[in-house]
């Protein structure tokens, strides 16, 4: 099973501690995986620019998107705002069919997800590498 909560202001090992010992309450047995981004998971999808421009139709797309750098994302205030902001950006829309792709922010937040580089810059950030870490101590439990 995956639990997915965000650290936000109390911290990833204070969000560990309450999925742990939520679901211990529930079924001390259960394996599970907790994802805890430091702030939201939309901050690890603002490091990939060329899927953003791709995502937003707008591959060949040159203006300034104002991305965060990889020191720097953890600490936006609000990721999930920023993303959609950056996807309007590379979209490059005005009028309606800027309003249209406004309304398609869920959709292309999921595309995003879907397609983000595992091996690319997320790879810096200390709460992919505990994704990671947890991850991997869950497959080895499964095979060992």
């Amino acid at each position: 099973m995956v639990v997915h909560r965000d650290a936000d202001n109390v911290g990833a090992e204070t969000r560990r501690r309450e999925i742990t010992e939520a679901l211990g309450r529930i079924d001390p047995d259960l394996v599970f995986c907790p994802v805890i981004p430091v702030r939201m998971t939309e901050a690890w999808l603002l490091l990939d620019e060329p899927t953003i421009r791709q995502v937003a139709g707008n591959p060949r797309g040159r203006n300034d998107l104002r991305l965060p750098s990889v020191r720097e994302v953890e600490r936006v205030t609000d990721p999930k705002q920023r993303l959609h902001e950056c996807l309007l950006a590379a979209s490059a829309a005005t009028g309606r069919r800027r309003e249209k792709n406004a309304t398609r922010f869920a959709n292309h937040r999921r595309q995003l997800l879907e397609r983000i580089d595992r091996h690319g810059p997320v790879t810096r950030l200390p709460s992919w590498q505990q994704l990671v870490d947890d991850v991997e101590k869950i497959a080895a439990s499964w095979h060992g």
